[in-house]
C-alpha cells in the first residue's frame, strides 16, 4: 500500500456539500482553480495542450463508508461502486475538467464538484478511445427513463 500525499488543493465556489448540483440532469460547469504545489509545476510541463483533464482527489470531509446507498437521482439502492458517493471505503473521488487555462501552476477549469480546498492527488489527461454507441450507462439510464414517465 502507499501513503497517498496532496498535489496541490482546489479552488471551488463550494464550500457546502449541499451546494454542488446533484439528481438527474445536474450540470457540473461551475469554474474553479486547481493550485498545484510548487514542487510539483513542474510536472504540469505540456498539460495545456489538453482539452480535459482526470482529477483525482480525496474525500477529505467524507467519514465511514456504506456498501449500499441510495442517490439522489434514484429511489432503489444501489452497491457504492455502481454510484458516485462520498461514502465509500477508500474516499477517492474522480472528475473530469475542462481546462481553461494554465497561469503557472495554477490551473483554471470548469466542471468542478469538488469543494473548496479539497485534496488533489493526482491529474491525468482525459483520453477516450470509447465510442459513444459503446458506452452503456446502467442504471442511470433506468432512472433517467422513470423520470420522464
Amino acid at each position: 500500500m502507499f501513503s497517498p500525499h496532496a498535489i496541490g488543493f482546489v479552488r471551488s465556489p463550494y464550500t457546502q456539500t449541499n451546494d454542488i448540483p446533484k439528481g438527474l440532469g445536474a450540470r457540473h460547469e461551475a469554474e474553479g482553480v486547481l493550485e498545484i504545489l510548487p514542487e510539483f509545476e513542474p510536472g504540469l510541463t505540456d498539460i495545456d495542450g489538453f482539452s480535459h483533464l482526470f482529477v483525482l482527489w480525496i474525500f477529505d470531509r467524507s467519514q465511514g463508508f456504506d456498501l449500499f446507498g441510495k442517490p439522489p437521482i434514484d429511489d432503489r439502492p444501489h452497491g457504492v461502486f455502481a454510484t458516485r458517493s462520498p461514502r465509500r471505503p477508500n474516499p477517492i473521488g474522480l472528475t473530469v475538467v475542462e481546462l481553461l487555462r494554465r497561469e503557472g501552476s495554477r490551473l483554471h477549469v470548469r466542471g468542478v464538484d469538488m469543494l473548496d480546498g479539497t485534496p488533489i492527488l493526482d491529474l491525468k489527461p482525459y483520453l477516450s478511445s470509447i465510442s459513444p454507441d459503446k458506452l452503456r450507462r446502467g442504471w442511470i439510464a433506468e432512472a433517467e427513463t422513470r423520470a420522464k414517465a
